[in-house]
């Protein structure tokens, strides 16, 4: 393996690909608050997997305005989860209260995520009266569009790699050997002889592709599924599977024991999601396909939807109307007054 030469700070490479640049982690100064792109990213993904899911609640039958309280509350419990998870798991370098809230330079799990994000957004599913297993099936596409984006937050802050690599895309960086010279000794310990100096795994890449490959499998399936809650499913098998093997690869494993946590759940789930796909697809067979969709429900729910949105807009526009006629009706009056005056 070809060593790189000392890095420092905020300087990365990708020796196989003569890619060598230096990128800040702060995007932005707000007053006196750093933006880092860690969170810029974060927040992007969240965007743009809100806008998808919006512009898709038809295809599952679902109302978009219950859907919004829903989606705010899961995306609340996604930043506490996916805090708390790694908190939890790496207690031992947190020594203030304050630095647990200290979210802008990373130190967020997103296998805690995912599950802060399902408790509260299905507890606020139960309360607005949203069929969950729809609901799962539109915000797992959501989950993958985020993911794909937010991992690319690891590559800023220089975290989310693996051990060693020659494949032309190793990276390394100043933040990377740092840490593995810090970490040399806990890691050998761990089974993983490490070289600082030699190029590691961009695993924050692999998740991010294997994410958006994902969402594109599943925008292709979603209308052919069997049952409520197969894309969902379909998720938890996707990426179980390769966070499974990812996870394989890293160096900043969060551990239960000698255990990495992440991998254990990523093949939990992955395996209970493939058993359910199995059993679901067997019951189907014998009784046949309904989706919530298809129901007289959601279209009564849908149909309300339209309608409550029709006469809003109507109102909207007698309103405009009412205040376009006042004002020409105080234009003419004034036009008047002064067609009296010059007579006058």
């Amino acid at each position: 393996m070809n060593e790189v030469g000392r890095l420092y700070g905020n300087n990365i490479v990708f020796p196989g690909l003569g890619i060598d640049i230096t990128l800040d982690n702060e995007a932005f100064s707000l007053f006196v608050l750093s933006i880092k792109w860690y969170g810029v990213l974060i927040a992007f993904g969240m965007l743009l997997a809100m806008i998808y899911c919006f512009k898709r609640t038809k295809t599952f039958g679902i109302d978009g305005d219950r859907l919004t309280d829903t989606v705010f509350a899961g995306l609340i419990g996604a930043v506490i989860g996916a805090r708390l998870y790694y908190v939890v798991l790496h207690a031992e370098s947190f020594h203030d209260i304050r630095d647990v809230f200290a979210i802008r330079d990373g130190g967020l799990a997103i296998y805690g995520g995912i599950l802060g994000a399902l408790l509260f957004g299905c507890i606020t599913a139960k309360i607005r009266k949203l069929k969950i297993l729809p609901t799962l099936d539109l915000a797992s596409m959501g989950f993958l569009i985020g993911q794909a984006v937010g991992r690319w937050g690891n590559f800023f802050n220089q975290e989310a790699f693996g051990c060693n690599t020659t494949l032309p895309w190793g990276m390394s960086g100043g933040k990377i050997q740092q840490y593995l010279l810090n970490h040399q000794a806990s890691l050998a310990a761990q089974g993983m002889d490490i070289n600082p100096y030699i190029p590691v795994h961009p695993c924050f890449l692999y998740e991010s592709v294997w994410c958006a490959v994902g969402f594109l499998i599943l925008c292709l399936y979603h209308k052919h599924r069997k049952f409520d809650g197969e894309v969902f499913c379909m998720y938890v098998l996707w990426y179980g599977t390769g966070r499974f093997f990812i996870e394989g690869l890293r160096t900043d494993s969060l551990y239960i024991g000698s255990v990495r946590a992440s991998q254990m759940l990523a093949l939990i789930s992955a395996i209970a999601a493939l058993v359910i796909i199995i059993a679901m697809h067997i019951r189907v067979k014998k009784k046949g396909t309904v989706l919530y969709c298809d129901t007289d429900e959601s279209k009564a729910i849908l149909e309300a939807a339209a309608n409550a949105e029709k006469d809003a807009e109507e109102r909207r526009k007698a309103r405009k109307h009412k205040e376009l006629t006042e004002e020409q009706k105080i234009v003419s009056e004034d036009e008047s007054d002064e067609n009296t005056e010059d007579k006058n």
